[in-house]
Protein backbone atom coordinates (compact mmCIF):
# COMPACT_ATOMS: atom_id res chain seq x y z
CA UNK A 1 0.00 0.00 0.00
CA UNK A 2 1.24 3.50 -0.86
CA UNK A 3 2.35 5.58 2.10
CA UNK A 4 0.30 8.44 0.66
CA UNK A 5 -3.31 7.83 1.55
CA UNK A 6 -5.91 10.53 0.98
CA UNK A 7 -9.44 10.85 2.27
CA UNK A 8 -12.25 13.29 1.64
CA UNK A 9 -14.93 14.10 4.22
CA UNK A 10 -18.48 15.05 3.25
CA UNK A 11 -20.68 16.24 6.10
CA UNK A 12 -24.48 16.20 6.04
CA UNK A 13 -26.99 17.22 8.68
CA UNK A 14 -26.58 19.36 11.75
CA UNK A 15 -23.75 21.24 13.45
CA UNK A 16 -23.15 18.28 15.74
CA UNK A 17 -22.18 16.23 12.70
CA UNK A 18 -19.80 19.01 11.64
CA UNK A 19 -17.98 18.69 14.96
CA UNK A 20 -17.84 14.90 14.54
CA UNK A 21 -16.27 15.37 11.10
CA UNK A 22 -13.57 17.56 12.60
CA UNK A 23 -12.88 14.79 15.11
CA UNK A 24 -12.62 12.27 12.28
CA UNK A 25 -10.27 14.62 10.43
CA UNK A 26 -7.98 14.89 13.46
CA UNK A 27 -7.92 11.14 13.94
CA UNK A 28 -7.21 10.50 10.25
CA UNK A 29 -4.27 12.90 10.18
CA UNK A 30 -2.94 11.37 13.39
CA UNK A 31 -3.06 7.99 11.64
CA UNK A 32 -1.07 9.27 8.66
CA UNK A 33 -3.90 10.03 6.26
CA UNK A 34 -3.98 13.22 4.22
CA UNK A 35 -7.23 15.13 3.73
CA UNK A 36 -8.13 16.41 0.31
CA UNK A 37 -11.03 16.54 -2.13
CA UNK A 38 -8.93 16.05 -5.30
CA UNK A 39 -9.00 12.41 -6.38
CA UNK A 40 -9.13 10.91 -2.85
CA UNK A 41 -8.59 7.22 -2.20
CA UNK A 42 -11.58 7.09 0.15
CA UNK A 43 -14.62 9.32 0.59
CA UNK A 44 -16.19 9.29 4.07
CA UNK A 45 -19.78 10.51 4.10
CA UNK A 46 -20.94 11.63 7.54
CA UNK A 47 -24.64 10.92 7.04
CA UNK A 48 -27.80 12.26 8.64
CA UNK A 49 -30.68 9.94 9.52
CA UNK A 50 -33.10 12.29 11.26
CA UNK A 51 -36.01 12.51 8.80
CA UNK A 52 -36.90 10.97 5.43
CA UNK A 53 -35.54 13.86 3.36
CA UNK A 54 -32.21 13.69 5.23
CA UNK A 55 -31.98 9.94 4.65
CA UNK A 56 -32.61 10.42 0.93
CA UNK A 57 -29.94 13.11 0.77
CA UNK A 58 -27.52 10.76 2.52
CA UNK A 59 -28.19 7.93 0.07
CA UNK A 60 -27.89 10.25 -2.94
CA UNK A 61 -24.58 11.60 -1.62
CA UNK A 62 -23.18 8.11 -1.04
CA UNK A 63 -24.16 7.04 -4.56
CA UNK A 64 -22.65 10.18 -6.10
CA UNK A 65 -19.42 9.60 -4.18
CA UNK A 66 -19.31 6.01 -5.41
CA UNK A 67 -19.60 7.26 -9.01
CA UNK A 68 -16.35 9.17 -8.51
CA UNK A 69 -14.37 5.93 -8.49
CA UNK A 70 -13.17 6.31 -4.91
CA UNK A 71 -13.98 3.82 -2.20
CA UNK A 72 -16.91 5.09 -0.13
CA UNK A 73 -17.48 4.73 3.61
CA UNK A 74 -20.78 5.58 5.28
CA UNK A 75 -20.43 7.07 8.78
CA UNK A 76 -22.64 9.21 10.97
CA UNK A 77 -26.20 8.91 12.19
CA UNK A 78 -27.76 6.98 9.33
CA UNK A 79 -24.88 4.51 9.32
CA UNK A 80 -25.16 4.12 13.10
CA UNK A 81 -28.92 3.78 13.01
CA UNK A 82 -29.23 1.15 10.26
CA UNK A 83 -25.82 -0.58 10.11
CA UNK A 84 -25.98 -3.90 8.29
CA UNK A 85 -29.36 -3.01 6.80
CA UNK A 86 -27.75 -0.02 5.04
CA UNK A 87 -24.79 -2.15 3.96
CA UNK A 88 -27.10 -4.69 2.32
CA UNK A 89 -29.16 -2.02 0.60
CA UNK A 90 -26.11 -0.07 -0.60
CA UNK A 91 -23.44 -2.41 -1.99
CA UNK A 92 -21.82 0.64 -3.62
CA UNK A 93 -20.42 1.56 -0.19
CA UNK A 94 -17.18 -0.20 0.70
CA UNK A 95 -18.03 -0.03 4.41
CA UNK A 96 -20.68 1.14 6.87
CA UNK A 97 -19.12 2.10 10.19
CA UNK A 98 -20.46 2.79 13.67
CA UNK A 99 -19.66 5.55 16.15
CA UNK A 100 -17.61 2.88 17.92
CA UNK A 101 -15.28 2.78 14.89
CA UNK A 102 -14.34 6.47 15.14
CA UNK A 103 -11.50 5.90 17.59
CA UNK A 104 -9.82 3.61 15.02
CA UNK A 105 -10.94 5.41 11.86
CA UNK A 106 -7.44 5.41 10.36
CA UNK A 107 -7.18 1.64 10.64
CA UNK A 108 -10.70 1.17 9.31
CA UNK A 109 -9.86 3.15 6.17
CA UNK A 110 -6.58 1.23 5.82
CA UNK A 111 -8.64 -1.97 5.69
CA UNK A 112 -11.04 -0.44 3.15
CA UNK A 113 -8.14 0.65 0.94
CA UNK A 114 -6.58 -2.82 1.18
CA UNK A 115 -9.86 -4.41 0.13
CA UNK A 116 -10.47 -6.11 3.46
CA UNK A 117 -14.18 -6.48 4.13
CA UNK A 118 -15.50 -4.74 7.25
CA UNK A 119 -18.39 -6.53 8.86
CA UNK A 120 -21.21 -4.02 9.27
CA UNK A 121 -22.47 -3.57 12.80
CA UNK A 122 -25.85 -4.59 14.07
CA UNK A 123 -27.36 -1.41 15.53
CA UNK A 124 -28.12 -1.67 19.19
CA UNK A 125 -30.79 0.27 20.98
CA UNK A 126 -28.65 2.74 22.89
CA UNK A 127 -31.67 3.75 24.94
CA UNK A 128 -30.90 0.74 27.10
CA UNK A 129 -27.87 2.67 28.36
CA UNK A 130 -30.08 5.11 30.26
CA UNK A 131 -29.44 6.54 32.68
CA UNK A 132 -25.68 6.97 32.81
CA UNK A 133 -24.54 7.84 36.31
CA UNK A 134 -21.25 9.66 36.99
CA UNK A 135 -19.77 6.29 37.98
CA UNK A 136 -21.02 4.53 34.84
CA UNK A 137 -19.56 7.29 32.65
CA UNK A 138 -16.07 5.97 33.35
CA UNK A 139 -16.93 2.43 32.24
CA UNK A 140 -19.22 3.29 29.32
CA UNK A 141 -17.90 1.37 26.31
CA UNK A 142 -19.69 2.96 23.36
CA UNK A 143 -17.68 5.68 21.65
CA UNK A 144 -19.31 9.07 21.91
CA UNK A 145 -18.25 11.43 19.11
CA UNK A 146 -16.64 14.59 20.44
CA UNK A 147 -15.29 12.94 23.58
CA UNK A 148 -11.78 11.83 24.30
CA UNK A 149 -8.30 13.01 23.45
CA UNK A 150 -5.52 12.34 21.01
CA UNK A 151 -3.11 9.62 22.14
CA UNK A 152 0.21 10.59 23.71
CA UNK A 153 2.79 11.54 21.12
CA UNK A 154 0.23 12.63 18.51
CA UNK A 155 -0.43 16.11 19.90
CA UNK A 156 1.94 18.84 21.05
CA UNK A 157 2.66 18.97 24.76
CA UNK A 158 2.74 22.78 24.55
CA UNK A 159 -1.00 23.20 24.07
CA UNK A 160 -4.38 21.56 24.65
CA UNK A 161 -4.53 18.19 22.95
CA UNK A 162 -7.85 18.87 21.27
CA UNK A 163 -9.49 16.13 19.27
CA UNK A 164 -10.50 18.09 16.18
CA UNK A 165 -9.10 19.67 13.05
CA UNK A 166 -10.71 22.77 11.59
CA UNK A 167 -12.12 22.11 8.14
CA UNK A 168 -12.89 25.72 7.19
CA UNK A 169 -11.71 29.25 7.98
CA UNK A 170 -15.00 30.62 9.33
CA UNK A 171 -14.76 32.83 12.43
CA UNK A 172 -17.67 30.79 13.81
CA UNK A 173 -17.30 27.26 15.18
CA UNK A 174 -19.57 24.83 16.95
CA UNK A 175 -18.56 23.49 20.35
CA UNK A 176 -20.29 20.27 21.37
CA UNK A 177 -21.52 20.34 24.96
CA UNK A 178 -22.76 16.77 25.09
CA UNK A 179 -23.92 13.76 23.10
CA UNK A 180 -27.19 11.88 23.28
CA UNK A 181 -30.56 12.68 24.81
CA UNK A 182 -32.53 11.45 27.81
CA UNK A 183 -35.91 12.79 26.71
CA UNK A 184 -38.59 10.50 25.30
CA UNK A 185 -40.33 12.58 22.65
CA UNK A 186 -42.61 10.19 20.79
CA UNK A 187 -41.61 11.42 17.33
CA UNK A 188 -37.83 11.27 17.78
CA UNK A 189 -35.46 8.35 17.23
CA UNK A 190 -32.27 10.15 18.28
CA UNK A 191 -31.94 8.48 21.73
CA UNK A 192 -32.05 5.08 20.03
CA UNK A 193 -28.84 5.67 18.07
CA UNK A 194 -27.13 8.57 19.87
CA UNK A 195 -27.67 7.06 23.31
CA UNK A 196 -27.84 8.61 26.77
CA UNK A 197 -27.13 12.26 27.46
CA UNK A 198 -23.45 12.53 28.36
CA UNK A 199 -22.01 15.95 29.20
CA UNK A 200 -18.44 16.87 28.40
CA UNK A 201 -16.21 18.04 31.21
CA UNK A 202 -16.13 21.85 31.59
CA UNK A 203 -12.33 21.93 31.60
CA UNK A 204 -12.27 20.02 28.31
CA UNK A 205 -14.72 22.52 26.79
CA UNK A 206 -12.70 25.51 27.97
CA UNK A 207 -9.49 24.01 26.54
CA UNK A 208 -11.19 23.43 23.21
CA UNK A 209 -12.58 26.98 23.22
CA UNK A 210 -9.07 28.34 23.76
CA UNK A 211 -7.74 26.09 20.97
CA UNK A 212 -10.43 27.40 18.60
CA UNK A 213 -9.73 31.02 19.56
CA UNK A 214 -6.08 30.53 18.58
CA UNK A 215 -7.27 29.39 15.15
CA UNK A 216 -9.27 32.49 14.32
CA UNK A 217 -12.64 31.60 15.84
CA UNK A 218 -14.49 34.57 17.29
CA UNK A 219 -17.90 33.04 17.94
CA UNK A 220 -18.67 29.74 19.65
CA UNK A 221 -22.01 28.03 19.00
CA UNK A 222 -22.78 25.56 21.79
CA UNK A 223 -24.55 22.51 20.41
CA UNK A 224 -26.02 19.28 21.73
CA UNK A 225 -29.31 17.43 21.43
CA UNK A 226 -30.54 19.45 24.43
CA UNK A 227 -28.26 22.15 25.82
CA UNK A 228 -30.46 22.87 28.85
CA UNK A 229 -29.63 19.38 30.16
CA UNK A 230 -25.91 20.11 30.26
CA UNK A 231 -24.35 19.05 33.55
CA UNK A 232 -27.19 17.01 35.01
CA UNK A 233 -25.20 13.78 34.60
CA UNK A 234 -22.22 15.55 36.20
CA UNK A 235 -24.32 16.22 39.29
CA UNK A 236 -24.67 19.96 38.61
CA UNK A 237 -27.97 21.24 37.22
CA UNK A 238 -26.51 24.76 37.00
CA UNK A 239 -23.38 23.78 35.08
CA UNK A 240 -24.35 25.74 31.97
CA UNK A 241 -24.91 28.91 33.99
CA UNK A 242 -21.37 28.54 35.36
CA UNK A 243 -19.82 27.59 32.01
CA UNK A 244 -21.16 30.45 29.88
CA UNK A 245 -19.29 33.30 31.63
CA UNK A 246 -16.10 31.22 31.56
CA UNK A 247 -16.40 30.63 27.81
CA UNK A 248 -17.17 34.30 27.18
CA UNK A 249 -14.00 35.20 29.09
CA UNK A 250 -11.73 33.08 26.85
CA UNK A 251 -9.26 35.44 25.19
CA UNK A 252 -10.13 35.94 21.53
CA UNK A 253 -13.74 34.81 21.84
CA UNK A 254 -16.12 37.72 21.23
CA UNK A 255 -19.47 35.94 21.24
CA UNK A 256 -20.92 32.74 22.68
CA UNK A 257 -24.25 31.46 21.40
CA UNK A 258 -26.32 28.65 22.93
CA UNK A 259 -28.52 26.51 20.68
CA UNK A 260 -31.04 23.70 21.22
CA UNK A 261 -32.77 24.97 24.35
CA UNK A 262 -35.65 22.94 25.76
CA UNK A 263 -38.49 25.32 26.83
CA UNK A 264 -39.58 23.10 29.71
CA UNK A 265 -36.03 23.18 31.13
CA UNK A 266 -35.23 26.86 30.52
CA UNK A 267 -34.60 27.99 34.09
CA UNK A 268 -34.92 31.64 35.17
CA UNK A 269 -31.27 31.58 36.24
CA UNK A 270 -30.18 30.44 32.79
CA UNK A 271 -32.21 33.21 31.14
CA UNK A 272 -30.51 35.70 33.45
CA UNK A 273 -27.03 34.43 32.54
CA UNK A 274 -27.71 34.42 28.80
CA UNK A 275 -29.19 37.92 28.80
CA UNK A 276 -26.91 39.37 31.46
CA UNK A 277 -23.44 38.14 30.53
CA UNK A 278 -21.28 40.28 28.27
CA UNK A 279 -20.16 38.24 25.30
CA UNK A 280 -23.11 35.83 25.44
CA UNK A 281 -25.61 36.44 22.64
CA UNK A 282 -29.19 37.32 23.49
CA UNK A 283 -30.34 34.37 21.44
CA UNK A 284 -32.90 31.68 22.20
CA UNK A 285 -33.15 28.64 19.95
CA UNK A 286 -36.25 27.16 21.58
CA UNK A 287 -37.48 23.68 20.71
CA UNK A 288 -41.25 24.34 20.87
CA UNK A 289 -42.26 21.72 18.22
CA UNK A 290 -45.95 22.72 18.60
CA UNK A 291 -48.10 25.00 20.75
CA UNK A 292 -51.27 23.02 21.39
CA UNK A 293 -51.21 21.40 24.82
CA UNK A 294 -52.98 18.31 23.48
CA UNK A 295 -50.49 17.74 20.68
CA UNK A 296 -47.55 18.40 23.00
CA UNK A 297 -48.81 15.81 25.47
CA UNK A 298 -49.04 13.22 22.67
CA UNK A 299 -45.46 14.18 21.81
CA UNK A 300 -44.50 13.60 25.48
CA UNK A 301 -43.58 17.25 25.78
CA UNK A 302 -44.85 20.07 27.96
CA UNK A 303 -46.40 23.47 27.38
CA UNK A 304 -49.22 25.40 25.79
CA UNK A 305 -49.61 28.80 24.08
CA UNK A 306 -49.89 30.84 27.27
CA UNK A 307 -46.89 29.21 28.94
CA UNK A 308 -44.78 29.69 25.84
CA UNK A 309 -45.87 33.32 25.45
CA UNK A 310 -45.07 33.89 29.12
CA UNK A 311 -41.59 32.47 28.56
CA UNK A 312 -41.05 34.79 25.60
CA UNK A 313 -42.24 37.75 27.66
CA UNK A 314 -39.72 36.89 30.38
CA UNK A 315 -36.92 36.76 27.81
CA UNK A 316 -37.90 40.06 26.20
CA UNK A 317 -38.27 41.86 29.50
CA UNK A 318 -34.57 41.22 30.04
CA UNK A 319 -33.47 41.55 26.40
CA UNK A 320 -36.03 43.34 24.19
CA UNK A 321 -34.08 42.66 20.98
CA UNK A 322 -33.29 39.02 21.72
CA UNK A 323 -33.35 36.67 18.76
CA UNK A 324 -35.80 33.77 19.05
CA UNK A 325 -36.19 30.88 16.62
CA UNK A 326 -38.02 27.56 16.72
CA UNK A 327 -39.18 24.59 14.65
CA UNK A 328 -42.68 23.14 14.49
CA UNK A 329 -44.08 19.78 13.40
CA UNK A 330 -47.38 19.94 11.51
CA UNK A 331 -49.78 17.03 11.07
CA UNK A 332 -48.80 15.02 14.14
CA UNK A 333 -51.13 12.03 14.69
CA UNK A 334 -54.48 13.23 15.97
CA UNK A 335 -53.83 16.92 15.25
CA UNK A 336 -57.28 18.50 14.88
CA UNK A 337 -58.20 21.68 13.03
CA UNK A 338 -58.61 23.34 16.42
CA UNK A 339 -55.14 22.25 17.57
CA UNK A 340 -53.62 23.43 14.31
CA UNK A 341 -55.45 26.72 14.87
CA UNK A 342 -53.83 27.00 18.31
CA UNK A 343 -50.42 26.76 16.66
CA UNK A 344 -51.36 29.41 14.10
CA UNK A 345 -52.62 31.72 16.84
CA UNK A 346 -49.48 31.24 18.89
CA UNK A 347 -47.21 32.13 15.99
CA UNK A 348 -49.21 35.24 15.22
CA UNK A 349 -48.54 36.45 18.78
CA UNK A 350 -45.02 35.12 19.39
CA UNK A 351 -42.97 37.44 17.12
CA UNK A 352 -40.33 34.81 16.35
CA UNK A 353 -37.38 35.75 14.15
CA UNK A 354 -37.21 32.43 12.32
CA UNK A 355 -39.82 29.67 12.08
CA UNK A 356 -39.04 26.22 10.69
CA UNK A 357 -41.98 24.09 9.54
CA UNK A 358 -41.86 20.33 9.03
CA UNK A 359 -44.59 17.91 8.04
CA UNK A 360 -44.93 14.88 10.29
CA UNK A 361 -43.74 11.52 8.99
CA UNK A 362 -43.40 8.19 10.80
CA UNK A 363 -39.90 7.40 12.05
CA UNK A 364 -38.79 3.80 12.54
CA UNK A 365 -38.95 2.64 16.13
CA UNK A 366 -40.72 5.69 17.55
CA UNK A 367 -43.86 5.64 19.65
CA UNK A 368 -45.54 8.16 17.37
CA UNK A 369 -45.40 5.68 14.49
CA UNK A 370 -47.81 3.46 16.45
CA UNK A 371 -50.24 6.20 17.46
CA UNK A 372 -53.80 6.26 16.08
CA UNK A 373 -55.27 9.23 14.24
CA UNK A 374 -52.79 9.43 11.34
CA UNK A 375 -53.66 12.31 9.02
CA UNK A 376 -53.90 11.95 5.25
CA UNK A 377 -50.77 13.19 3.49
CA UNK A 378 -52.86 15.73 1.59
CA UNK A 379 -53.97 17.28 4.88
CA UNK A 380 -50.41 17.41 6.21
CA UNK A 381 -49.14 18.98 2.99
CA UNK A 382 -51.84 21.65 3.06
CA UNK A 383 -51.13 22.54 6.69
CA UNK A 384 -47.42 22.74 5.93
CA UNK A 385 -48.18 25.10 3.05
CA UNK A 386 -50.42 27.32 5.17
CA UNK A 387 -48.00 27.50 8.08
CA UNK A 388 -44.95 28.01 5.87
CA UNK A 389 -46.56 30.99 4.14
CA UNK A 390 -47.53 32.44 7.51
CA UNK A 391 -44.04 31.82 8.89
CA UNK A 392 -42.41 33.66 5.99
CA UNK A 393 -44.74 36.62 6.45
CA UNK A 394 -44.26 36.78 10.22
CA UNK A 395 -40.47 36.42 10.00
CA UNK A 396 -40.32 39.22 7.43
CA UNK A 397 -42.41 41.44 9.71
CA UNK A 398 -40.07 40.73 12.63
CA UNK A 399 -37.06 41.64 10.47
CA UNK A 400 -38.74 44.91 9.47
CA UNK A 401 -39.22 45.71 13.16
CA UNK A 402 -35.44 45.76 13.46
CA UNK A 403 -35.02 48.60 10.96
CA UNK A 404 -33.49 51.54 12.80
CA UNK A 405 -31.94 49.40 15.53
CA UNK A 406 -28.22 48.96 16.10
CA UNK A 407 -26.64 45.53 15.71
CA UNK A 408 -23.17 44.08 16.30
CA UNK A 409 -22.26 42.15 13.16
CA UNK A 410 -19.55 39.49 12.98
CA UNK A 411 -18.15 39.77 9.45
CA UNK A 412 -17.78 36.46 7.64
CA UNK A 413 -17.45 37.23 3.94
CA UNK A 414 -16.46 40.00 1.52
CA UNK A 415 -19.21 40.31 -1.11
CA UNK A 416 -17.34 42.92 -3.14
CA UNK A 417 -18.44 46.43 -4.14
CA UNK A 418 -18.33 47.59 -0.52
CA UNK A 419 -20.63 44.87 0.79
CA UNK A 420 -19.83 42.40 3.56
CA UNK A 421 -21.90 39.50 4.90
CA UNK A 422 -22.11 38.77 8.58
CA UNK A 423 -24.47 37.87 11.39
CA UNK A 424 -25.87 39.83 14.27
CA UNK A 425 -26.32 38.47 17.77
CA UNK A 426 -29.92 37.45 17.01
CA UNK A 427 -28.88 35.34 13.98
CA UNK A 428 -27.49 31.85 14.28
CA UNK A 429 -25.13 30.67 11.51
CA UNK A 430 -26.62 29.02 8.42
CA UNK A 431 -30.23 28.99 9.63
CA UNK A 432 -31.34 32.50 10.63
CA UNK A 433 -30.52 34.82 7.77
CA UNK A 434 -27.69 37.34 7.62
CA UNK A 435 -26.77 41.02 7.62
CA UNK A 436 -25.26 42.72 4.59
CA UNK A 437 -23.07 45.54 5.87
CA UNK A 438 -22.10 48.45 3.66
CA UNK A 439 -18.59 49.60 4.53
CA UNK A 440 -14.95 49.78 3.49
CA UNK A 441 -11.95 47.73 4.56
CA UNK A 442 -13.77 45.26 6.80
CA UNK A 443 -12.18 41.87 7.45
CA UNK A 444 -13.42 38.41 8.32
CA UNK A 445 -13.72 37.92 12.08
CA UNK A 446 -14.23 41.63 12.81
CA UNK A 447 -17.28 42.73 14.80
CA UNK A 448 -18.73 46.07 13.71
CA UNK A 449 -21.52 48.22 15.06
CA UNK A 450 -24.09 48.98 12.36
CA UNK A 451 -27.54 50.49 11.94
CA UNK A 452 -30.22 48.42 10.19
CA UNK A 453 -31.59 50.37 7.21
CA UNK A 454 -33.64 47.75 5.36
CA UNK A 455 -34.84 44.14 5.40
CA UNK A 456 -35.32 41.49 2.73
CA UNK A 457 -37.22 38.57 4.20
CA UNK A 458 -35.23 37.52 7.28
CA UNK A 459 -32.06 39.18 5.97
CA UNK A 460 -31.04 42.68 7.02
CA UNK A 461 -29.12 45.48 5.33
CA UNK A 462 -27.08 47.77 7.59
CA UNK A 463 -24.58 50.61 7.46
CA UNK A 464 -21.59 51.09 9.71
CA UNK A 465 -22.54 53.38 12.58
CA UNK A 466 -20.87 56.76 12.29
CA UNK A 467 -19.20 58.44 15.24
CA UNK A 468 -18.36 57.06 18.68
Amino acid sequence: MSSRRTASLITLGCARNEVDSEELAARLEAAGWQLGDDDPDVVVVNTCGFIDSAKKDSIDTLLAAADSGAKVVAAGCMAERYGNELAEALPEASAVISFDDYAEIGGRLDDVLAGKPLKPHTPRDRRTLLPISPVERGTHQAHIPGHGDLPDGLAPASGPRVLRKRLDESPVASLKLASGCDRRCTFCAIPAFRGAYVSRNPDELLAEADWLAHRGVRELVLVSENSTSYGKDLGDLRALEKLLPQLAAVEGIDRVRVSYLQPAELRPGLIEVITGTAGVADYFDLSFQHASGGVLRRMRRFGDPERFLGLLETVRQRAPEAGVRSNFIVGFPGETEEEFGELVGFLERARLDVIGVFGYSDEDGTEAATLPGKLDQEVIDERVRVLTELAEELSAQRAEERIGTEVDVLIDDDLGDGGYEGRAAHQGPEVDGSVTVQGIGLVRGQIVRAVVVDAEGVDLIARIKAGP
